[in-house]
């Protein structure tokens, strides 16, 4: 996520940070590459200017020149204004409503609206533990009202059936009634996908907006379409009164203008960000750990906090005992822990989130792909339980047959093997340090005590 705005900032930043003195001349040549890293980031232009221009005052001010550590605090300044270009803090869901609170989503064709209704209602179940349910609007399109009902049944969320017969105002009406008569916390409706330019169509979403007065207006925006999508929503902010944004396809957007220009351009918050497909690739959107993620100091934070919820706990207090009794780290083990990666977002996602690993994620993962983590599941699979419990009976036959059944080479299965190894003394350093509790307790730290993480390059840690 942002790999091009990561490499090119952390880079014209490692060039400053280790100066001792800051002078506007040692600095024209940082915020120019800033400038150009911006630009071809795709952030709208007024807000380029309007943050380098900031940066330029901050860095020249007294604070900074009589830091111990002037370069340093240049990084700390460039942070901060990331962060307030983003919107300062995560603006939550307002639900304070008399039940159901009615979030009602808008946006243009094809930018994962129905997928984003499914998200968010797992989002509000799960971690809100909120009951919820979900309507389609979507009179123009009904494969869109099937799309969502199947997407509920995945989520758990309660379906209200439409058809295209239906008008979408009635449709809206009867959905908030029937969740009131189940006592719903939420009603999600999901409207047809529009064009700005369709006075039609704006008009249609106008008068649902004003028949059902939603408490949360949101407006739905691929993060891949760069400044457009800030444009878009302020023409939608123009015709609705929107709450805030979700910004959908992350995880495929290297660029990054849409983060750093939508609050700026709308004055609407960003409140979620789309990482993913899968119905649970759904995060609040946190100025101050995705600024973090775009200097290459990673978000240690969001990742502490999809352990805590994604792990299988039950799993990891069993490995824990296990090697705790002096019973080896086996390949049964190795397996899931291949299986628990891939529920925390494969390697493309932890890479993204690890401090000093922003820029190198595209690198790593055309090392150790999602592809090769299916791979090596499949070299176990291939095995005996006898085998996969006592991975030193594993001789030259045994891999030739391995492998065989596995569709690989021999030397994938020894590659394999190797890892087991390597993962077998690292698990065993984990039992002596407090286990995975001690590993989790170790991140947290790295984000405590007043300092951040180092960033890509060796870059040091600043004071915050």
């Amino acid at each position: 996520m942002f790999e091009n705005l990561t490499e090119r900032l952390s880079g014209s930043l490692r060039n400053i940070s280790g100066k001792g003195r800051l002078t506007e001349e040692n600095i024209k040549d940082t915020l120019r590459e800033v400038r150009m890293a911006l630009l071809e980031a795709d952030v709208a232009l007024p807000v380029v200017k309007e943050f380098v221009a900031q940066i330029k005052e901050k860095a020249l001010g007294q604070d900074v020149m009589k830091s111990l550590d002037p370069g340093q605090a240049f990084v700390k300044v460039v942070n901060d204004e990331l962060i307030h270009v983003m919107g300062d803090a995560n603006d939550e869901l307002n639900l304070a409503a008399q039940p159901p609170a009615v979030i009602l989503m808008a946006g243009l064709q094809g930018a994962g609206k129905t997928t984003t209704v499914a998200k968010l209602s797992k989002w509000l179940s799960e971690r809100q533990k909120k009951s919820v349910m979900v309507a389609s609007a979507d009179v123009y399109r009904p494969a869109a009202i099937k799309q969502l009902e199947t997407l509920a049944g995945e989520v758990g969320a309660s379906f209200f059936p439409s058809s295209s017969d239906q008008k979408p105002i009635d449709i809206a009406t009867a959905a908030i009634n029937e969740a009131k008569k189940q006592f719903k916390d939420v009603v999600i409706i999901d409207t047809a996908g529009r064009l700005a330019i369709d006075d039609e169509m704006m008009g249609e979403i106008k008068a649902l907006h004003s028949a059902i007065n939603p408490i949360e207006t949101l407006f739905v925006v691929d993060a891949m379409t760069g400044q457009d999508a800030a444009n878009t929503a302020k023409a939608f902010n123009e015709a609705l009164p929107l709450t805030g944004v979700v910004l959908t396809k992350a995880d495929g957007d290297a660029r990054g203008g849409a983060a750093l220009s939508v609050r700026s351009i709308t004055g609407k918050p960003i409140k979620f960000i789309g990482i993913g497909e899968k119905t649970d690739a759904l995060e609040p959107f946190h100025p101050d750990r995705i600024a973090s993620r775009i200097l290459g100091m990673g978000d240690v934070l969001t990742l502490v906090e999809e352990a805590e919820r994604k792990l299988d706990k039950k799993k990891a207090d069993k490995l824990a005992k296990k090697l705790t009794r002096g019973k080896g780290f086996d390949l049964n083990d190795l397996l899931d822990q291949f299986q628990q990666m891939q529920n925390m977002g494969g390697m493309a996602g932890l890479m993204d989130k690890l401090p000093g690993m922003g820029g190198m994620a595209e690198a790593a993962q055309s090392q150790v792909n999602d592809g090769a983590l299916k791979q090596m599941e499949a070299i176990i699979h291939s095995m005996t339980p006898k085998e996969r419990s006592f991975p030193d009976v594993i001789n030259g036959s045994r891999k030739k047959r391995i492998a065989s059944g596995s569709g690989t080479q021999i030397q994938d299965v020894n590659r394999l093997l190797k890892q087991h190894k390597q993962m077998q003394k690292m698990m065993k350093k984990l039992t002596k340090k407090g286990g995975m509790k001690g590993m989790m307790r170790g991140m947290k730290g790295m984000m405590g005590g007043g300092g951040m993480p180092g960033g890509p390059g060796g870059m040091p840690p600043f004071k915050m």
